[in-house]
């Protein structure tokens, strides 16, 4: 019985060790593939920056479709980097003519939260009007180029008056409604005077709240905005619009070493054109 347990132990020291060696042969194949997909993995230079792009017009709503943007949307992934521990900054990518005041100003109140957690910096493309100008002033530090199209701080409603057209046409249209002004906005019918001094009302009112924000945000001259004029990327410098000339990589280079820019440690990244001084 002792040399057949002897055997037996011999028997199960040699599978032990084929075990051994079979594990150790899978762990090492393992490593080499996984370094093998590493080698082939491109190189983000965003590492520790999120990157979220404002493109099209801006409304309420909860989606991205590169033409319209939707404040909701924005506001979850504003949210989401602030709170990612993996996340040292954020760049707001912005690309749009603007949209709904109301949706700017719900994106505004995520970048403020986003702001008390790590720094928020803005890179326009194109251009970066009105709404799109309004989230951009709250942001840590603003990026444009030269040629960029920003600017148009003011607030627009346009109605249309069909009814001349469909007087041409034979075509009658009827309102039944509850209150004077509950078809204010009908293309059936011009504004009457009593609502084109009520909707001037609104405009200015939704105007005021814009750029008294704008000038608190940025410290700009009234009298230099306030016609709702576009304006290029070097003259927005000068004005103070924008803090430096500069592309999407400039930007997000800046939020890299946000601490160091900001305690004038490192220069400013990339502008041979400067502000105004007042």
């Amino acid at each position: 019985m002792s040399w057949l347990n002897g055997e037996i132990g011999r028997i199960e020291k040699k599978k032990l060790r084929r075990n051994g060696v079979k594990w150790f042969l899978l762990g090492f194949l393992f490593t080499v593939v996984l370094l093998i997909a590493i080698s082939f993995m491109p190189y983000s230079n965003t590492q520790g920056v999120e990157v979220i792009r404002v493109d099209g017009t801006i409304v309420t709503g909860n989606f991205y479709t590169g033409e319209y943007t939707g404040s909701e949307w924005v506001g979850s992934q504003l949210r989401k980097a602030a709170d990612d521990p993996l996340v040292d900054g954020i760049v707001l990518r912005v690309n749009s003519p603007g949209g709904s005041p109301a949706a700017a100003q719900e994106i505004i109140e995520d970048i403020e939260y986003a702001k008390k957690k790590k720094p928020v910096v803005v890179s326009m493309g194109d251009v970066a009007t009105s709404a799109a100008y309004h989230i951009s002033s709250h942001a840590d530090r603003i990026f444009a180029n030269p040629d960029t199209m920003t600017g148009s701080i003011g607030t627009i409603w346009t109605f249309y008056d069909v009814s001349k057209s469909l007087d041409k046409e034979g075509v009658s249209v009827s309102v039944v409604k509850s209150g004077e002004q509950k078809d204010l906005g009908s293309t059936f019918r011009a504004l009457t005077d009593e609502e084109r001094e009520y909707v001037q009302k609104i405009v200015d009112e939704s105007f005021e709240r814009f750029i008294s924000d704008v000038i608190e945000q940025r410290g700009i001259d009234r009298k230099k905005i306030e016609e709702a004029q576009l304006i290029r990327g070097e003259d927005a410098l000068k004005l103070g619009l924008v803090d430096e000339m500069g592309n999407l990589y400039s930007a997000i280079e800046y939020t890299k070493n946000f601490k160091k820019y900001k305690s004038g440690e490192i220069g400013a990244v990339s502008s041979n054109v400067t502000a105004e001084s007042e």
